[in-house]
């Protein structure tokens, strides 16, 4: 990942067509240039959190051109183009430029109905055109359609990529946008007359964002098991990080998915919609190869474990994308999904270091969980509730479902607190723990901080995932501090 060549000056405003006779239209390029985003990609990715056939039609519809997908993708897709994310800069530009009497043109690679979809949402353009299908407009096919509406000479060209090199040899004017040095220099070297703008930042932060470090923390589930059996050998240990590390890398790739297919939803939520591929921030084209990257990676990563462990991987992995592509719109399914993946990672621990899960451990594991879950889905229809709307976009909740949710979430909380306090009367406690009845404190403060969880759930302070925001809580991290207190002096005593 490299950051983008320090900003080279932009012009305040554009010369004044009557000035520039010759190229009085300004010609404006899509992809790149006036959306900081690829619209191949976008509707690829649209289309596919619509129907999971869609890249096997994909490829099909390939078969006859890059138009001809272009153009199947655009059917099957519902890219939002209220939302996507536009260059500002590149817009007053166009403004400034009309505003001084030019005229302007969209003319693009995407397929006609969606830049049309996309002028007319703008409504800065005197015509646009795209590929139809049977053209793709790209390149030299751009020049030459260009050269043929305007005339060789007769228009200024606003670009990004390489493959606009062509259309500037036949432009009167150059405008790049955000062109990497070698495009920018090659540019130059036409000999018109150019103009450099620069409004990208740097992709590194961007790109750790994505992967969600943070979320890494769900996967110290991985070494429940190792602390439940008091396996704190260096094997033992040794396996639960490698675990964790694929865990990781495979979880940052389904991320990565989700947000590619959660594109449209999460542009229109008010926090989610600053997500890296949201915003444009980094290119979708770079999420759809960054995805298949990390997944494999981590089940690489997942084979010295053994084959169960992978099987494994293969299951959290299936279950999580059949979880973007359907099931997180189905009610109820949604929340079980959910608390099974938290619980996969317990499980997924137990296999990595031949440690047997206990039914104990495994039904404290399902309702706690399911109680985060049903946590996660309150905070939303919370926060809906509060910016006075209705249903969750992507979801299949309705904000007169808060106050069963909520049960639920307290209902299987206290559940989990009920196994927890079965578990502390069986042989297996009294075998570990010398003195079991100091385990009753870890009890109380289980009970404590779930209520605890809901109500702040149900005030609307509930902006994180639960567990990351157990993570960030001062009152959630004395709760684990004083637990694990609890815990080591009913094993020392």
């Amino acid at each position: 990942m490299t950051a983008n060549p320090a900003p080279m000056p932009i012009m305040d405003v554009p010369p004044p067509p009557e000035a520039m006779p010759d190229q009085a239209v300004l010609v404006v390029d899509l992809d790149g240039t006036l959306v900081r985003s690829d619209m191949l990609h976008e509707s690829f990715w649209s289309a596919f959190g619509r129907n999971w056939r869609s890249p096997f039609q994909a490829m099909a519809a390939l078969m006859g051109g890059r138009a001809a997908l272009k153009r199947m993708l655009a059917e099957r897709s519902h890219v939002d183009v209220t939302t996507l994310p536009y260059d500002e800069v590149v817009l007053d530009h166009i403004r400034d430029w009309r505003a001084s009497g030019g005229r302007t043109a969209l003319v693009t690679a995407a397929d006609q109905a969606l830049a049309d979809r996309i002028s007319a949402h703008l409504g800065i353009f005197d015509e646009t055109h795209g590929s139809n299908g049977q053209t793709n407009l790209k390149g030299a096919a751009k020049a030459a359609f260009l050269t043929r509406h305007f005339g060789a000479g007769r228009f200024a060209y606003m670009g990004d990529h390489a493959a606009d090199l062509a259309v500037w040899a036949e432009a009167g004017a150059i405008i790049t946008v955000n062109a990497k040095p070698d495009v920018a220099r090659r540019a130059e070297a036409l000999g018109k007359p150019i103009e450099h703008i620069v409004t990208a930042q740097p992709m590194l932060r961007p790109f750790f964002k994505a992967l969600r470090p943070h979320q890494w923390l769900k996967n110290v589930l991985i070494f429940v098991p190792v602390l439940a059996a008091h396996r704190m050998d260096a094997p033992t240990l040794l396996q639960g990080f490698l675990a964790f590390a694929a865990f990781s890398m495979i979880a940052s790739g389904v991320y990565l998915l989700n947000d590619l297919l959660d594109l449209g939803p999460d542009r229109a939520h008010p926090r989610k919609r600053k997500r890296p591929f949201a915003s444009g921030a980094l290119p979708v084209a770079m999420g759809t190869f960054l995805a298949p990257a990390f997944l494999m990676g981590g089940l690489c990563l997942s084979i010295p474990l053994g084959w169960p462990f992978v099987t494994m991987m293969a299951c959290y992995f299936v279950l999580t994308t059949a979880y973007s592509l359907h099931l997180k719109r189905k009610i109820v399914i949604d929340i079980c999904v959910l608390a099974g993946l938290y619980t996969l990672r317990i499980v997924a621990g137990g296999v990595a270091t031949g440690i047997e899960i206990s039914v104990w451990l495994f039904a404290f594991a399902i309702f706690f969980f399911f109680a985060l879950a049903a946590v996660k889905r309150q905070a939303e229809l919370v926060d809906l509730a509060e910016r006075g709307k209705l249903d969750v976009v992507g979801r299949g909740y309705h904000v007169n479902d808060l106050p069963i949710i909520s049960m639920i979430a307290l209902g299987a909380g206290f559940v989990s607190v009920l196994v927890l306090a079965l578990y502390l009367n069986t042989p297996d406690v009294r075998e570990l723990y010398s003195q079991p009845a100091v385990l009753w404190g870890v009890f109380v403060i289980q009970l404590y901080w779930i209520t605890r969880i809901v109500l702040i759930t149900h005030r609307g302070q509930m902006h994180d995932d639960p567990v990351i925001y157990a993570v960030k809580d001062k009152v959630s991290r004395v709760c684990l501090l004083a637990s694990v207190g609890f815990i080591g002096v009913g094993a020392m005593l």
